[in-house]
């Protein structure tokens, strides 16, 4: 006889545990190879991230810039400025020149020009030093920083405290009218990408 006829035949319970043991391996590789697939995923995305944002830091596009309104040219007085905060937080001072041009008309009176663009200036409110809050005194026809006593022509070029020792001007923006309306170009922080 031979030795197969032998032998006891298995349990149904036996020949179950023999085929369970397959899939356990089956099981723990799919795990295994699903863990290690997740895991680089995660390494690619994370690396992906990194290079994409040091790539915009690195090479970064042109700068975005919007023509922004402000007000009716008219609304800012001679000789005054108006503070104005763009929708991305630049604080700048929009300041109309005292010198006003005149025209005399055919009898005789003064008549006042419509305001051009050359009699504004838009500098940063904020001052390049340590960032305070300027200040148009127009009484002194100039900025003031009352931090560190930081002194700005009506230019905005630094001519007293450490700005001017630094050689720090207030930086420009520039303004354009139509239809009687005052525009500033702004730079601006677009969120995603427009196709």
């Amino acid at each position: 006889m031979s030795n197969e006829a032998l032998r006891p035949p298995q349990s149904s319970s036996q020949a179950l545990e023999s085929h369970g043991a397959d899939t356990d391996a089956g099981r723990r590789s799919f795990l295994s190879t699903s863990a290690t697939l997740v895991m680089g995923g995660g390494l690619v995305g994370g690396y992906g991230t990194f290079f994409a944002m040091a790539g915009q830091y690195f090479f970064p596009s042109g700068a975005n810039r919007q023509w922004i309104f402000v007000s009716d040219a008219d609304s800012i007085a001679p000789g005054e400025s108006m503070p104005f905060q763009s929708p991305d937080g630049v604080a700048v001072m929009i300041t109309r020149r005292s010198e006003e041009l005149a025209e005399k008309a055919e009898d005789g009176t003064e008549a006042k020009l419509p305001p051009t663009v050359d009699s504004f200036l838009a500098l940063s409110s904020v001052c390049p030093h340590l960032g305070c809050r300027v200040h148009w005194e127009g009484n002194n026809n100039r900025f003031f920083c009352p931090c560190h006593n930081g002194v700005f022509d009506a230019n905005g070029v630094a001519t007293g405290g450490p700005p001017a020792a630094e050689g720090q001007n207030l930086p420009h923006y520039t303004l354009q009218i139509i239809d009687g309306a005052l525009y500033i170009e702004m730079p601006t922080t677009s969120i995603g990408r427009s196709a």
